[in-house]
């Protein structure tokens, strides 16, 4: 990979009633991480993210825990789609798509993103009632698909991202958090090959 002209990172900070979220990304590191969401499977969601996309992360973030996870958990992941847009730049030299399949025990979960400047999310195969479950006494199962849309809202990403199988809901949600930080970890890659900005309109 050769090295970006300028670093890319990010630092930003968001506080509402609800939540304040303090975020430092760099998108060249090697997946070093120190992350507290008070909410702790997030936590676990956010390291397995940057060890496997090689983007180094610091978050602290606190919130109304005592109501539910989920202003904190969307709040951060508005931050952290934010941060990745911001230290991307006008992405030039990177390769643009990426996609994974991962598995742990008995998931397996695949994803594809394309860096295009146009947010969609496409989110399917999450076994009946996965939404509703607790995973670690505190993190809905919902909240990975609103996790994921947030960050590509924010990002400017298109993902797609299935479900292939699975049983238990720890390991379905840490499969699509893996799969999701391998295909980025691709797309977000400087090409040596790649003159520019990647695409036939000259921007994304």
């Amino acid at each position: 990979m050769t090295a970006p002209a300028t670093p890319r990172t990010a630092s930003i900070t968001r506080e509402t009633s609800e939540s304040r979220v303090e975020l430092e990304l760099d998108l060249d590191g090697r997946g070093v991480s120190d992350i507290s969401t008070s909410v702790p499977f997030f936590d676990h969601m956010l390291t397995a993210f940057a060890k496997h996309s090689l983007t180094d992360l610091r978050v602290r973030a606190t919130g109304d825990t005592h109501i539910d996870a989920h202003h904190t958990v969307e709040d951060t992941s508005i931050v952290l789609g934010q941060a990745i847009r911001q230290a991307l730049g006008d992405k030039s030299g990177i390769a643009r798509y990426g996609d994974a399949l991962v598995p742990l025990d008995e998931a397996l979960a695949q994803a594809v993103v394309d860096i295009s400047g146009r947010p969609y999310l496409v989110h399917t195969g999450e076994p009946a009632g996965f939404e509703h479950h607790l995973i670690g006494g505190h993190f809905t199962g919902s909240l990975v698909r609103h996790s994921f849309e947030a960050i590509s809202i924010h990002g400017g990403l298109t993902v797609h991202l299935r479900v292939v199988g699975g049983r238990d809901p720890h390991h379905i949600a840490e499969a699509e958090y893996k799969a999701f930080a391998r295909a980025f970890r691709q797309a977000k890659a400087l090409d040596p090959l790649v003159d520019g900005i990647p695409s036939t309109k000259g921007a994304l």
